[in-house]
């Protein structure tokens, strides 16, 4: 898909500039022509011989070689490209490039590009949301770049919280998007439902399951890579992947989900239902929060909506629906159950049994299941790519 592709990596000072190793590697396999700068503090965090090997191109570094006085043209660099990539992006490294400062090879290059590109953020959770950092982030929005958004997790000071930078199978997701030969779903729109929904008790407690949102983000970044316009209704998470073909909707509770998808189903040529929504909310919501005392508390539940019936009773001949089953049990059968009752035209079942699947995790194991009741079982991979498998059967049903 990217064969002939001209790449621009720019890699600044950060623990993640480990990963440009394996994003390297990853855009020569699929055919792009990778140049790589690096500012002078990532050579501390990876070796230029490194990225050099992967590259096959000599890094640049400095604005001229001190040993020949040959100069590394940042013009020249911005016409070769057909994308400039900076993976991974420093909190410095962004604000200098909001504010037009050009005080190294990698930020004149920036300000120099006539190509589209691509910032994707790593820093420390208390960086990555200090007010200065979000305002610049939408400043570069603004100025046309497509910030590819910091995942949630482990982070180099020990903590745990949003500022990692996207895994390198992501990236190249949101890449291929731009240079995709073959757009099997140009023109159609497709709503994806992703992340948990929170049920409230009271003003301050709500109920809420482990769903992290990273499977329906990746569906959503496979479909727009094959030309797909995106609706994507989630729940709270922070997955929220960001590129000019998703229209994100943001919703708290099952019920606000249920309304916009009805409302937006009638819209899409199809319908991937990958959020865990509550099947119970709280029957009576308290108008203040809850006192501890020693009495036993009992919650009266309520089922919701049921989004995925509601979609299957609407469906016109023109529309597909596709679910998701997270079974522990029977997993099989229940899959075909549910296929059944809500008019799905297949399902995608993953079990909490099969370890690296489920919740919480980069991997998952599925199988898909179809209306006719045939299934193909797929090994444990990212969910970058179980989102490119589950996209592909839905390309074979539209075409």
């Amino acid at each position: 898909m990217l064969k002939g592709k001209n790449i621009l990596l720019g890699i600044t000072g950060s623990i993640a500039a480990y990963k440009a190793a394996t994003l390297v590697r990853l855009l020569v396999k699929e055919g792009a022509s990778v140049k790589v700068i690096m500012t002078p503090l990532a050579k501390e965090f990876i070796t230029p011989l490194t990225i050099a090997t992967l590259s096959k191109n000599p890094i640049l570094v400095d604005f001229y070689n001190p040993e020949n006085g040959d100069w590394n043209s940042h013009v020249d660099l911005g016409l070769w490209a057909d994308l400039y990539l900076i993976a991974p992006a420093t909190a410095n490294t962004m604000a200098k490039m909001a504010n037009g400062v050009a005080d190294n090879l990698l930020l004149t290059s920036y300000l120099s590009a006539r190509c589209p590109v691509m910032v994707a953020p790593a820093m420390d959770l208390d960086m990555y949301q200090h007010p200065a950092t979000q305002k610049n982030i939408e400043v570069l929005k603004g100025y046309g770049n497509i910030i590819i958004e910091a995942a949630t997790g482990e982070l180099a000071s020990g903590l745990s919280g949003k500022g990692r930078m996207e895994e390198p199978e992501m990236i190249l997701q949101t890449i291929s998007s731009f240079f995709a030969e073959k757009q099997f779903l140009k023109g159609k729109v497709v709503l994806v439902t992703s992340g948990p929904t929170y049920e409230p008790i009271d003003p301050v407690r709500f109920i809420v399951n482990r769903s992290s949102g990273k499977m329906g983000a990746s569906i959503a970044l496979s479909l727009v890579s094959q030309g797909a316009k995106v609706f994507f209704l989630t729940g709270p998470s922070s997955c929220i992947p960001s590129h000019p073909s998703i229209d994100v909707v943001k919703v708290n509770t099952a019920q606000q989900m249920f309304d916009k998808a009805t409302a937006l189903y009638p819209k899409c040529n199809a319908a991937i239902l990958a959020a865990a929504v509550a099947d119970f909310t709280v029957k009576q919501v308290a108008d203040e929060k809850i006192k501890r005392n020693d009495a036993k508390l009992t919650i009266e539940l309520s089922p919701t909506n049921d989004i995925a019936k509601e979609l299957g009773l609407q469906k016109r001949k023109d529309q597909y629906l596709i679910g998701f089953a997270l079974e522990t049990q029977n997993e099989k059968e229940n899959a075909l159950r549910k296929l059944k009752s809500k008019n799905f035209d297949f399902i995608v079942l993953n079990s909490t049994n099969d370890e690296g699947a489920g919740f919480d995790v980069s991997t998952n194991r599925v199988t898909i299941i179809h209306s006719n009741g045939s299934a193909v079982p797929y090994p444990l991979k990212p969910k970058a790519l179980v989102a490119d498998d589950i996209v592909s059967e839905l390309v074979k049903l539209v075409k």
